[in-house]
């Protein structure tokens, strides 16, 4: 009885932190708006300005991908790992205002307050990477009530990952400021080197080896390769997508959906473990 107790009381502990996490995202309009707006200014730019310059990534031809249809599950992806690692950002807050010293002092674990913290943090990703659906019909891409319960599950495994990235970041962070710089420092490589914004073929020795070890690659195919082949391409044409890199794969082999998915759960949880043991340190 004690132990259900227990299990109980650090059960409720992480609804609230994940509730109260809702409900301070949910107020932030203006954070909502700016979410929703830096990944658009990207798809405006790498989309929309790049599109003629790199054509049709198969060279042109009535049913070959454009650029503006590669970039956009990317563009999600970035919508949602921006905003789950950024959102660790509530953390140092909460220690800088001594809003976590309250919390802490609560007869709950420690490991609650994190998986709180991340499970709030993927919610809100996920919540804030669904917004950017709405602009796929400027785009070409078609969006089935299928393919959108596809992706959520991938959103949302992804999303926890990065958030309990991010937690295991802020953890022993001492202003917000610092978090700031170190955050960004780790963020935008990993963006950059998920295969977002460019196919993954032609690329140096260094850089493939990069992509390979960089979990956010793992996340970001699934959701290209489920929304292309939702779009009811010829199975001809999707051979030479992938191809022509527009799958990931590793020795030479792709990387399924399923697999994809699996190395990003298997991060976030590391990654989880590491939050709760860097947050169950005493300051």
């Amino acid at each position: 009885p004690d132990q259900v107790s227990r299990t109980a009381m650090t059960m409720g502990a992480v609804g609230i932190i994940w509730k109260r996490e809702m409900l301070r995202w949910w107020r932030d309009k203006p954070r909502i708006i700016g979410s929703t707006a830096f990944p658009l200014i990207f798809l405006l730019v790498f989309g929309s300005g790049l599109s003629g310059a790199m054509g049709n990534m198969l060279g042109g031809g009535a049913a070959a991908v454009d650029f503006e249809q590669f970039i956009f599950p990317g563009i999600i992806a970035m919508s949602v790992f921006f905003t789950a690692l950024f959102n660790a950002v509530s953390l140092v807050y909460d220690r800088e205002f001594g809003i976590l010293k309250e919390v802490l002092v609560a007869p709950v674990s420690r490991a609650a307050v994190a998986l709180g913290k991340t499970l709030g943090g993927a919610t809100v990703a996920t919540l804030q990477g669904t917004v950017i659906f709405v602009f796929a019909p400027f785009v070409g891409i078609r969006l089935t009530p299928l393919l959108v319960l596809q992706l959520w599950p991938i959103m949302f495994i992804g999303a926890f990952a990065l958030s309990s990235m991010g937690i295991a970041i802020a953890a022993r962070m001492r202003s917000i400021e610092s978090f700031q710089m170190v955050n960004q420092f780790v963020m935008f490589p990993l963006i950059f080197l998920s295969g977002i914004f460019f196919p993954l073929q032609g690329l140096p020795v260094w850089m493939n080896v990069l992509v390979r070890i960089n979990p956010v690659s793992y996340a970001v195919d699934p959701l290209r390769r489920l929304i292309l082949e939702a779009q009811g391409l010829p199975d001809e044409l999707l051979a030479q997508l992938s191809e022509s890199g527009l799958a990931l794969s590793v020795g030479g082999r792709q990387v399924g959906v399923v697999a994809g998915i699996a190395i990003v759960a298997g991060f976030g949880i590391v990654m989880n473990v590491l939050a709760m043991w860097l947050i169950s340190i005493r300051d």
